[in-house]
C-alpha cells in the first residue's frame, strides 16, 4: 500500500459499555478520509473478566461475544455480530481489519486439577527446579456455555507448561508441570521467558498446536479479517508461529498481514527472532519507542543524532512497525513509558513523514484518554494529511546535530505539489540547510507547522529551514495553479470512490438486516 498507516483502534481504559464495535463501524469512513489503511482491533474473544475484560485475560478463543459465559454474552466491546459488522465497514472503507491474537496463555478455568510440578526459580528459569510438589491448579477449560459449538476441544493440565498459583497451598510461585519443559526458542530474559502469566499454553504439545491451527483457520474464515497483531511473541516458541502463520495463509489463500509484539529495548533480539520465524511477520519497533521516550524526558540531554541507531526501522525498515505509544505504555499500565506530550508532534512527524517503516498511530493519541485527562495530539490530523498528500519521493536525512535533526522528501511526479522538509529539536531551536531536490530550484516552501516564514529554494536545490525551541517545523512546496487543480481532482476522485463504497456498504448491510429479520 502507498503510505499506509495503521491505527491501534483501542486504548486500555475504554468504557465497559459494549458499544465499541459499533463506534468503530460508524467511524470507518472517517478513518479512511484521515488516511488510515489498517485498524488493529482489540482482542474480540471472551476473557476471564467477562464484560469488563480488555481481552488479554483469554478464556475462550471461539466465543466472540456469542455465548453466555463469564456472566455475559457480549465482550467489553460488543457482540460477535457487531464485531463482524465493524470488520465489514472497515473493509468497505478500504481499511484492513487486523485481529489481535493472544495465544500465550489462558485464564478463568472452569475447574481445577491436582498434579505434580517442579518449583522453578522465577529469576533463573533455565536452571531446572530441584523441588517437586503436588499443586492444585485451575487448568480445566470445558466451556459449558458454548457446549461444543465451533470446537469440541477441551483443555486440561497436559495442554499447559506451568502456572504461577497453587490453589491448594494458596501460594504463588513458578510451577512447571512434571514432564514438561519451557520452550527453548523464546526470549532469554530470566534465563527463559516462556512463562508470562496465567496458564502457560504448551504450543509444543502437538494436540495443542493442531487445535490452535484449526482455530486460526476458523477465525480467519469466520471473521474475514485481513491479518493479525500477534501478542507476546517473545514468550511463545518461535517455531510455533513459523509454522502457524503459513498454515493459516495456505488455508485462506490470502496474504494475511502479521505484526508481532516482541517487547525488548535492544534491537538484536528482534532481528534474531525475525530470522527464527523466517521473516513471516513484521515486528513493532520497541527500541524506537524507547528512544522517543528518552528524547522527550531527558531535559534536552538526549543525542537526537542517534535517534534511529539500534532500532528495527534503522536496520530492517521493511519489517518495522513504528509507533510512539500504545495500550501497554500508556499511564497506569504494565510497561508505562509514556512519550511526553510536548514531544508528541515531533515523534509522530518522525514516523509518519519519513520513507521507512509502517507507522501505527495510538488511539489514545488520536482521540485522547478521557479517564486520565490526556488530550489528543492536536497536530496528528495535519501530520496524517501531510503523509497522505506530501510525504513522497527520495529522502535525505540530516541527523548531524545532537538536538536539531531533519529530513526532506523530494516528492513524486504523480503527486502534485508533493515533497516536504521536516525539522525538530528536543532543546534550543535553530536552522539547517537541507537539500529538497533540484526539481524545486526557485520554488517557495511555506511553513505549515511551526510558525516560521517562507523559504526560497536556491540554485543548488537547498533551503535554510528553521525550528523554534523544543518544536517541530514542516515545510511544503507552494503549489502552482496547475498543480493545485490536479491535486483537487485527485482528492475529489478519492472522495467519490469512498462515497460509492459507503453507499454500497449501506445497501449490503440493509440486505443483511432484512435477511436476518426474515
Amino acid at each position: 500500500m502507498t503510505n499506509g498507516t495503521m491505527l491501534q483502534g483501542f486504548e486500555w481504559e475504554l468504557p465497559d459499555d459494549g458499544h465499541w464495535w459499533r463506534r468503530i463501524r460508524n467511524m470507518a469512513f472517517r478513518l479512511s478520509r484521515q488516511g488510515f489503511s489498517a485498524v488493529w482491533l482489540p482482542p474480540a474473544y471472551k476473557g476471564c473478566g467477562g464484560a469488563s475484560d480488555v481481552g488479554y485475560g483469554v478464556y475462550d478463543l471461539y466465543d466472540l461475544g456469542e455465548f453466555p459465559q463469564k456472566h455475559t454474552i457480549r465482550t467489553k466491546y460488543g457482540t460477535k455480530e457487531e464485531y463482524l459488522s465493524a470488520i465489514r465497514a472497515l473493509q468497505a472503507a478500504d481499511i484492513q481489519a487486523l485481529a489481535d491474537v493472544v495465544l500465550n496463555h489462558k485464564m478463568g478455568a472452569d475447574g481445577s486439577e491436582t498434579v505434580a510440578a517442579w518449583v522453578d526459580d522465577p529469576e533463573h528459569r533455565d536452571i531446572p527446579g530441584q523441588k517437586e510438589k503436588q499443586v492444585t491448579v485451575f487448568t480445566r477449560f470445558t466451556f459449558p456455555g458454548r457446549a461444543g459449538a465451533h470446537s469440541d476441544f477441551t483443555w486440561d493440565h497436559t495442554c499447559f507448561t506451568g502456572v504461577d498459583w497453587d490453589e491448594g497451598a494458596k501460594e504463588s510461585g513458578l510451577f512447571r508441570f512434571k514432564g514438561k519443559q519451557w520452550a527453548p526458542d523464546v526470549d532469554r530474559e530470566k534465563g527463559n521467558y516462556d512463562y508470562l502469566m496465567g496458564d502457560d499454553v504448551d504450543v509444543c504439545n502437538p494436540a495443542v498446536a493442531a487445535e490452535l491451527q484449526r482455530w486460526g483457520c476458523w477465525y480467519a474464515d469466520e471473521t474475514g479479517c485481513d491479518g493479525f497483531r500477534l501478542d507476546a511473541v517473545k514468550h511463545i516458541s518461535a517455531s510455533f508461529y513459523r509454522d502457524w502463520l503459513p498454515a493459516v495463509r495456505r488455508h485462506t489463500g490470502r496474504e494475511l498481514y502479521a505484526v508481532g509484539e516482541y517487547w525488548h529495548t535492544q534491537v538484536e533480539p528482534l532481528t534474531a527472532y525475525l530470522a527464527q520465524v523466517d521473516g513471516c511477520m513484521n515486528l513493532f519497533d520497541a527500541p524506537l519507542h524507547q528512544h522517543l521516550r528518552e528524547a522527550s524526558s531527558s531535559g534536552g540531554q538526549y543525542d537526537m543524532s542517534k535517534l534511529f541507531e539500534g532500532t528495527l526501522v534503522g536496520c530492517r525498515p521493511h519489517q518495522a512497525v513504528t509507533f510512539v505509544d500504545n495500550h501497554d505504555t500508556q499511564p497506569g499500565q504494565s510497561l508505562e513509558s509514556w512519550v511526553e506530550g510536548w514531544f508528541k508532534a515531533a515523534a509522530y512527524g518522525l514516523i509518519l513523514l519519513r520513507a521507512f517503516g509502517y507507522p501505527c498511530v495510538f488511539l489514545g493519541d488520536w482521540q485522547g484518554i478521557p479517564t486520565r485527562k490526556i488530550a489528543a495530539v492536536p497536530q496528528l490530523p495535519q501530520l496524517l494529511r501531510l503523509r497522505r498528500t506530501h510525504a513522497y519521493g527520495e529522502e535525505h536525512d540530516y541527523f548531524d546535530h545532537p538536538s536539531i535533526i531533519g529530513f526532506t522528501r523530494e516528492g513524486a511526479a504523480d503527486r502534485p505539489g508533493s515533497g516536504l522538509a521536516f525539522l525538530c529539536t528536543n532543546a534550543e531551536g535553530g536552522e539547517k540547510r537541507m537539500f529538497v531536490g533540484k526539481g524545486h530550484i526557485g520554488r517557495v516552501y511555506r511553513c505549515v507547522m511551526g510558525r516560521s516564514g517562507d523559504v526560497v529554494i536556491d540554485g543548488e536545490g537547498c533551503g535554510v529551514f528553521r525550528v523554534r525551541d523544543g518544536g517541530v517545523s514542516v515545510y511544503v512546496p507552494r503549489m502552482t495553479p496547475g498543480e493545485y487543480l490536479r491535486f483537487r481532482r485527485q482528492q475529489a476522485a478519492r472522495e467519490a470512490q469512498l462515497g460509492r463504497r459507503y453507499l454500497a456498504w449501506l445497501r449490503r448491510e440493509a440486505g443483511r438486516k432484512r435477511e436476518a429479520n426474515g
